[in-house]
């Protein structure tokens, strides 16, 4: 605790010296005309869109003192955070599906990861640096994004220039993993620079670099050199090293603008085994213990290259073109825990892909004429890569794999008047592996009076399967699960509804409030049966429906200098049950759960210090789950698993001093301290039995974060 309240000493000094040095800021309207990119023809604001976005801002970001993806969306209504402490990874649920129904963006670019390019992305993985804001729509985004979008997109817009002549920004932040924190081997250490020049007018360009040393959570265990063999080598939440290099140059006239973006990531996570080799050496009565450790790393190229601008004055165009490789790799050997020596080392590739990627879209076809548009566009994907046995889904050969998309698509806007305004739209995708698909979407807005808004937007998005579930091989004498190349896309069909009303009361201060009604239907929904009782056999199948459906409210204002929000959501999930693949019989139906969220800052009128508190409240979770029958192990039951409701809470202080010269930011993650979570909604597999816990979280966690930023004209 000393250290904490020689933090919050140093702070106080800050403060202090901010008071009687800088020049007092005036207090900042609110924006009223957010812009945002997101599905639409042009950049527009928030109003004028026919799709609801939400918008996370950089300064939601910097007063969270978030680095990655997994850091802000963890306080986000309808966003389930889902950690991994044995892989180190975090993925996401949107509106109770998980991360295959909704894509995660970049410029409008699907991000490569380890299950495919835009899904089940890491979130850890994301670095938020060079980030200017967060755009999340809602609803079924399929003909403008493609397939695996029927719950939304999540888009990442980047900064693309800077105000001054040269731009430098430096930051380093120091964070506690849990109550574990030293220099050396524990906490979080987070570096980062980045560099900005305007050459001329119209050229630009920018360089960065970050480095995230997350130490691993030891918790109960004993870390790497422990040598005994007790079962607490080791860690309880993975070590890993990140590393990130980002550039990009942009060249930008009246009528056009031209960008390249590259990005070099890598990621270091280390695996101990906690079951030890002992060695016995009679000759000196001791042990040489020995582990079989290892080290998987990640790389990841992402390279993206946009023209966008006005041809002839009339029409619009804006068109990618992305090259991504990302390569998994991993190193295996035997330490020995005494002496430190790595012996029997063998390195190989196990998992990679790589993506060829363009997307263009064209529309004002009709210069001038606020009543009707139209854009068509074109989205092509070739996908290539291969997973070997080590990456834990394919025994005995490696799988090579090409998937390839093919899409056309179109969507007019009609306004009939200032108020009305419609979308319709079709897309076709044309595929190697599959039949070609259809999807279809109708958007539309209404502007009541006294500043009312309705959007509602029905659509379709097929779910392509993906490498798993076509090509899994894992077989040996304990298990027997197999892809099925034969599978067809599941079929999924949305609508969302959101009416929401702007009360201005004054330049400063302003309510909003919006109500929100989804529901989403999933057909040929697949799923991993059993198609075989003696010997067990597993394959995935088409054969499930599922459904999802909720209300959410939700507020934000700003009244004077304080900012924030509060907001609730009631999301039901119900999954068709066939009644014949289990030896017992169920009750089909709804299981509901609540998700409450609460955030607000509060700005000094004097030192400009912001407070920001920020609370989210997980109601428990209630799903069937497969078991295997305590009375007969070839057969497999169903039973009501759950999972405990609990709250997340964190709080920050941000000051900036010396003339907005430097950035000081403490704060606290995770204050009720979650670490554990009783779940019993975990399905027993071809692999192992479902658990009765998980690891949630490593506990209450504080950090300090510096800023320096330096303008030169």
């Amino acid at each position: 605790m000393k250290r904490y309240f020689f933090l919050l000493s140093c702070f106080s000094g800050l403060q202090l010296f901010a008071q009687t040095n800088d020049s007092i800021k005036e207090n900042q309207t609110i924006d009223l005309e957010q812009t945002v990119i997101s599905g639409q023809y042009n950049r527009q604001s928030v109003k004028k869109s026919i799709y609801e976005v939400r918008v996370i801002d950089r300064e939601m970001i910097e007063r969270q003192a978030g680095n990655t993806l997994a850091d802000i969306l963890n306080q986000t209504l309808n966003m389930n955070i889902i950690p991994n402490s044995s892989s180190g990874k975090s993925s996401v649920q949107m509106f109770g599906l998980d991360g295959q129904y909704f894509k995660i963006l970049v410029d409008n670019i699907p991000l490569v990861n380890d299950e495919g390019l835009g899904n089940n992305t890491d979130l850890t993985q994301i670095n938020l640096d060079d980030i200017q804001q967060i755009e999340i729509v809602e609803g079924a985004m399929g003909v403008e994004y493609g397939a695996n979008s029927i719950a939304g997109v999540i888009n990442i817009i980047t900064k693309k220039g800077g105000k001054s002549k040269f731009d430098i920004s430096a930051s380093l932040q120091e964070e506690t993993i849990g109550d574990e924190y030293n220099w050396k081997n524990k906490g979080r250490h987070i570096q980062s620079l980045k560099i900005g020049h305007n050459f001329t007018d119209n050229i630009y360009a920018n360089l960065s670099f970050s480095r995230n040393d997350f130490q691993g959570f030891f918790n109960d265990k004993k870390g790497e050199n422990y040598p005994i063999n007790d079962g607490l080598r080791g860690y309880e939440w993975l070590p890993k090293i990140q590393n990130s290099t980002k550039a990009l140059v942009q060249y930008k006239k009246e009528n056009y603008r031209l960008f390249y973006k590259f990005e070099y990531f890598t990621e270091e996570t280390k695996r101990y085994d906690s079951n030890l080799i002992m060695n016995a050496q009679p000759e000196t009565d001791t042990n040489n213990p020995t582990a079989n450790d290892n080290i998987f790393t990640t790389n990841r190229i992402y390279n993206h290259l946009n023209a966008s601008g006005r041809f002839k004055n009339t029409i619009n165009y804006d068109v990618s073109f992305s090259y991504q490789e990302q390569k998994r790799k991993v190193k295996d050997y035997n330490y020995e825990i005494l002496t430190g020596n790595e012996l029997d080392v063998v390195k190989q590739d196990y998992e990679s892909r790589k993506v060829y990627y363009s997307k263009g879209l064209f529309s004002n076809f009709i210069n001038k004429n606020d009543f009707f548009d139209f854009q068509f566009g074109y989205e092509i994907d070739q996908t290539k890569g291969f997973a070997s046995p080590l990456s834990g889904e394919f025994l005995q050969k490696p799988i090579a794999r090409q998937l390839g998309t093919y899409d056309i698509f179109a969507s007019s806007e009609i306004n009939l008047n200032d108020k009305i305004s419609f979308r319709p739209g079709a897309r076709v995708m044309f595929s190697e592996q599959f039949d070609t698909q259809y999807v279809l979407s109708l958007s539309a807005k209404y502007l009541f009076g006294k500043d009312w808004e309705l959007r509602g937007i029905v659509g379709t998005s097929p779910r392509l399967p993906n490498y798993d579930e076509m090509y899994s091989y894992f077989v040996d004498v304990n298990h027997n699960v197999q892809g099925n190349d034969q599978l067809n896309p599941e079929k999924g069909i949305s609508a969302f509804l959101h009416l929401k009303r702007k009360w201005k009361i004054n330049a400063n201060s302003s309510i909003e409030q919006k109500l929100s009604a989804w529901k989403i239907n999933l057909k040929d929904k697949i799923s991993l049966i059993v198609v075989e009782d003696i010997p067990l056999k597993y394959m995935y199948k088409n054969i499930d429906t599922y459904d999802v459906q909720g209300l959410t409210y939700l507020n934000l204002f700003k009244i004077g200098r304080f900012t924030g929000g509060f907001g609730a959501t009631l999301t039901g999930k119900k999954q068709a049950i066939n009644q014949e693949d289990f030896a017992n019989d169920v009750e089909n139906k709804y299981f509901y759960t609540v998700q409450a969220n609460g955030n607000v800052s509060y700005q000094l009128p004097k030192t400009e210090t912001i407070f920001t508190l920020l609370y989210k409240y997980n109601g428990s979770e209630e799903q069937y789950v497969q078991k295997n029958n305590p009375d007969n192990a070839q057969e497999q039951i169903l039973v009501k698993g759950k999972q405990q409701a609990f709250s997340w809470f964190d709080a920050s202080i941000k000051q900036s001093f010396f003339k907005n010269k430097f950035d000081f930011t403490i704060g606290a993650r995770n204050l009720f301290d979650v670490k554990n979570l009783r779940n019993t909604a975990l399905s027993d597999n071809a692999h192992a039995s479902g658990a009765n816990s998980m690891l949630y979280g490593y506990g209450r966690s504080y950090f300090v974060k510096l800023t320096y930023n330096l303008s030169i004209n």
